[in-house]
């Protein structure tokens, strides 16, 4: 197998995006170019991806197909790669040409519908959480290994000032971010931009997208009441997300609003990392893997999460990050416990333990298992010749 064509017709740049980039590279090692399949309108491929990699643009979905047997030689079965699922009726002449069809899993399926991932050969999780919750709805196409990921932190900038930026994320496919999109960055442009600063406080740091998965909003509606009673503390968020995410989030935030900072997306993302004393994560249970966790941890920054899946797959307790139990069981206390504790004594993160506990989201490690998934997938065509 000399290709792997890979599908991600996202319109933004995020987890996702990253993902495929370092897939695309773990492939490259093995001998593997990727041809990607991506929206026209989307200009950071070409350079993230490895060399020799080709980026066929498409306009949308509609198209897909097409452009597909267009690309892949006559008589050649391909294997092909999906980062997000599209419907089965774009899916069917691509099946019916004998094409292995595999779809990663970038989110479980708790709460969400599992037939969009039901025509595919194969379904490929991040996460034992995603695993897990692909086997509870009876999927016998899910690939039995999680893929996990990477702490990827190369081409994400240099040690250059951080300064506020916007912390929207227009979603387009809304009227009303639509329109806000078009005035914001007027207004944008009049406000002050500040470099980055720390107050006196201990610095927790959110460091993520702030999209609906998270649930930032819900977990600061049980968190802030308890960080209004531990004023030694401050938090920066760093990312950006829609109109109603931000709302919801800056509505949750209004009991310690003095205490709290928006400094909008930032690239240098290792430079964030550094300038923080924790990160925070947000609700657990849609959460896929979180590659902020992955990175925070490569980075020396400790995690407090939820002690609950996928964090307690991607952080190790008392070793590389903290955990508390979920705000909406116990409306806080245990938060409030560590807090108490992290104002006493800080934690930092075990230098003897925490390789052993990194090196599973290593390069090396993450290629091996992709070359695992790369020999299944061409044993899988070899067998259906």
């Amino acid at each position: 197998m000399t290709h792997c064509y890979q599908v991600n017709l996202q319109a933004g740049w995020g987890g996702g995006e990253v993902y495929t980039a370092f897939f695309a590279r773990a492939l490259a090692g093995l001998g593997i170019r990727t041809v990607l399949f991506a929206q026209a309108n989307v200009p950071y491929w070409r350079a993230q991806l490895p060399a020799g990699s080709e980026v066929v643009r498409v306009a949308g979905g509609n198209e897909l197909a097409a452009a597909i047997h267009a690309r892949i030689p006559p008589g050649e079965r391909a294997w092909l790669v999906f980062h997000t699922p599209v419907n089965a009726t774009q899916l069917a002449p691509l099946t019916a040409a004998g094409h292995l069809l595999s779809c990663f899993a970038h989110m479980p399926l708790y709460g969400r519908n599992p037939d969009a991932l039901l025509p595919y050969d194969l379904v490929i999780p991040v996460s034992g959480h995603v695993l897990a919750s692909l086997h509870a709805h009876a999927m016998g196409n899910a690939y039995a290994e999680p893929l996990y990921g990477i702490a990827d932190l190369s081409g994400r900038g240099s040690d250059g000032e951080l300064r506020r930026r916007s912390s929207y994320d227009w979603d387009r496919r809304k009227l009303r971010d639509r329109l806000f999109g078009l005035i914001e960055p007027a207004v944008e442009r009049l406000r002050a931009h500040p470099a980055f600063a720390r107050g006196p406080g201990i610095a927790l740091g959110i460091v993520s997208r702030l999209t609906p998965i998270k649930q930032f909003p819900q977990l600061f509606q049980r968190l802030a009441p308890v960080l209004a009673n531990h004023p030694g503390f401050e938090l920066h968020v760093i990312g950006a997300g829609g109109y109603a995410s931000v709302r919801d989030l800056k509505r949750a935030l209004a009991p310690i609003r003095s205490r709290v900072r928006f400094w909008g997306m930032q690239r240098d993302v290792a430079a964030v990392y550094r300038r923080l004393d924790y990160l925070l994560t947000g609700l657990p249970e849609k959460e896929a893997l979180g590659l902020n966790v992955i990175e925070a941890q490569a980075s020396g920054l400790p995690v407090l999460a939820v002690d609950a899946p996928p964090f307690t797959e991607t952080v190790a307790a008392e070793v590389t990050g903290l955990f508390y139990a979920d705000p909406r069981a116990d409306e806080g206390r245990s938060f409030s416990a560590l807090l108490d504790r992290l104002a006493a004594q800080p934690f930092r993160p075990d230098a003897e333990k925490a390789p052993a506990h990194l090196q599973r989201f290593s390069e090396a490690a993450y290629a091996g298992r992709v070359a695992r998934l790369a020999a299944f997938a061409a044993d899988r065509l070899c067998s259906a010749r």
